[in-house]
């Protein structure tokens, strides 16, 4: 029994330990991040920005009039909203601005669907592409900033996504994960020169290499997660420009955290399956960055549920040091380091009050996630969509 005891100690203080020197390393990181200087620069590329609208009726309209308030040229960007399932009464909406509403239609919808066909139909006389979700606002200067950015060689780009709203203690603590996955995989990942990571929108690409790209994926759920791989696999690193900015929609409602969290979380490990073994061969090929990408960041329990479990675990063993056979104060340390990685990782504006009245509601966030991982049968292979509400209810 002891023997049994001591293999699972091992296993479980692996992973642990593993998780927690793997965030503390890049929450440090982040620490030395510098955002990308501004040069001088005189082209102003052509930007197609696509906007995937599924159903969503109630922000299209007040997203696509945002986007056209940039500070770029006019005459160099478009704004193409990909209309799929919405009403009429939208659609006439939307025409009346100047923009590209393309109406698209599938009988199982998808984004990676819906951007093919919209960059089918808009041609190639664009330099650079633009993607958000339809509840996204640009900061003026976005494009601006994208384009001089492009303009010094970066071929794919990760904007700050920050948060829209924070009406209650759900939509602050998802836009206070939103900020640690900036810090830990955005600044911590472009720290190390390793690829950031993909977050689905406030991205920009050479318009040639998505378009590329899109055409060979078949993506239900996760497209920014592989199309993140396809990218490093052709040595194309993705660089974080916390100085692009762009505004999301956080969620307010539980069932909607939770289908949100099914659909990332499925496809976090259906792409971990896929690519694993490829991971594995490319890291003794020295390909290090190919293989952060594709197993050392995808291996990992989200975070809530990885804090939630060491937390237990730690002090569950508190009470059992006469049992146990690894020391207690490894077991502290595993867990300290765990939190001093989250706590490196929040931006100085979150520390307060509410931060603290937020804490007591992670124990219900944490069950609720905890329990998703039971739930994922299948989840990979339907489109679950994340609903938005209209600006009005805000």
């Amino acid at each position: 029994m002891n023997i049994v005891f001591f293999i699972i100690e091992i296993v479980l203080l692996s992973y642990f330990a593993y998780v927690a020197l793997y965030n503390l390393t890049l929450s440090v990181a982040g620490l030395f991040y510098q955002k990308p200087p501004l040069a001088k620069v005189t082209r102003k590329n052509k930007f197609a920005v696509l906007i995937p609208a599924y159903k969503e009726d109630g922000v299209i309209f007040h997203v696509a009039k945002e986007a056209l308030n940039q500070t770029y040229p006019k005459d160099r960007y478009e704004v193409v909203v990909i209309a799929d399932s919405l009403q009429p009464e939208t659609i006439s909406k939307l025409k009346t601005l100047p923009i590209n509403t393309c109406e698209v239609s599938f009988e199982k919808s998808t984004k990676v669907k819906a951007m093919n066909e919209a960059m089918k139909r808009i041609g190639d006389d664009y330099d650079f592409v633009v993607i958000l979700d339809a509840d996204n606002i640009m900061e003026p200067d976005f494009l601006e900033t994208m384009n001089n950015l492009h303009e010094q060689g970066f071929l794919a780009i990760q904007g700050r996504r920050a948060a829209k709203n924070e009406n209650n203690s759900l939509s602050y603590l998802d836009g206070l994960s939103e900020e640690i996955n900036n810090h830990v995989y955005g600044r911590g990942g472009t720290a190390l020169h390793l690829s950031a990571a993909l977050k689905g929108s406030g991205m920009s690409f050479r318009y040639a290499i998505l378009k590329d790209m899109l055409k060979q994926m078949a993506s239900i759920g996760g497209f920014d997660r592989e199309l993140e791989l396809r990218l490093v696999n052709e040595g194309i690193k993705v660089k974080y420009a916390s100085n692009a900015i762009i505004y999301d929609e956080k969620v307010e409602k539980s069932h909607v955290f939770e289908n949100q969290r099914k659909r990332w979380i499925s496809s976090q490990y259906f792409y971990l399956k896929q690519y694993f073994l490829s991971g594995i061969v490319n890291l003794f090929k020295g390909r290090i960055t190919y293989f952060n990408s594709t197993v050392l960041r995808n291996v990992q329990l989200p975070r809530l549920i990885n804090l939630g479990l060491i937390t237990g675990v730690t002090f569950t063993l508190f009470f059992l040091q006469s049992v146990i056979t690894i020391p207690f104060n490894i077991w502290f340390m595993t867990w300290s380091a765990t939190i001093l990685g989250i706590l490196l990782a929040i931006p100085k504006s979150y520390y307060g009050p509410r931060l603290i009245k937020s804490v007591f509601r992670l124990p219900a966030i944490f069950w609720k996630m905890f329990l998703l991982l039971f739930k994922l049968k299948g989840a990979n292979k339907k489109f679950i969509h994340t609903p938005h509400s209209s600006p009005s209810q805000k």
